[in-house]
C-alpha cells in the first residue's frame, strides 16, 4: 500500500506525544501483518468507547508517527502509520476513522489513511482522491 510522497518529517512534536507514539509504533507493525479480516476485527475492538478524534488530534497522532519513525514517513509506510496513528489517539481516548482502499487516478494503488471530521488527515490530496474499501469508524456511543 502506498502513494507517493517526499520523506519530510515533522518537527515540534512534544516529547509525551514522541514517547507515546514509539510505544505505539511495534504494535502498529504487528498489527499490519494481519490479514484484512482478522486486522478489522481488532480494530473494532480496540475503538470501542472512544470518542471520535477531531481533525487535529489525527494530525497530531499523525506527525507523531512521522516525526518518530522513518518507516512510518516513507512511500510504503502508509499501513503502519495509520495504524499507530490510529492506536496514538486511542491512547488518548479517541479514534479517527481508519481506511484503507485504492487511488481511484493512474497508477491504481492500494492505501491505507485516517480520517476525521469526514477528510482524510495529512493526505495532501483532493477529495475522492481515495476509494474506500474497509473503514473502522469511531464507535456509536
Amino acid at each position: 500500500m502506498t502513494t507517493p510522497s517526499a520523506l519530510e518529517r515533522p518537527t515540534g512534536v512534544p516529547l509525551g506525544r514522541r514517547l507515546g507514539a514509539r510505544l505505539v509504533l511495534l504494535p502498529a507493525v504487528a498489527l499490519a501483518l494481519l490479514p484484512p479480516r482478522r486486522l478489522r476485527a481488532v480494530l473494532g475492538v480496540l475503538r470501542r468507547g472512544a470518542a471520535p478524534a477531531t481533525a487535529a488530534q489525527a494530525r497530531q497522532a499523525r506527525d507523531a508517527m512521522c516525526a518518530v519513525s522513518l518507516r512510518c514517513t516513507g512511500p510504503k509506510g502508509c499501513l503502519p502509520r495509520s495504524l499507530g496513528a490510529a492506536l496514538l489517539c486511542r491512547l488518548r481516548g479517541t479514534w479517527p476513522t481508519w481506511c484503507t482502499g485504492v487511488r481511484v487516478v493512474p497508477p491504481f494503488t492500494a492505501h491505507a489513511w485516517i480520517e476525521a471530521e469526514g477528510r482524510p488527515v495529512g493526505e495532501d490530496v483532493p477529495d475522492g482522491y481515495f476509494a474506500r474499501l474497509i473503514a473502522v469508524e469511531p464507535a456509536e456511543r
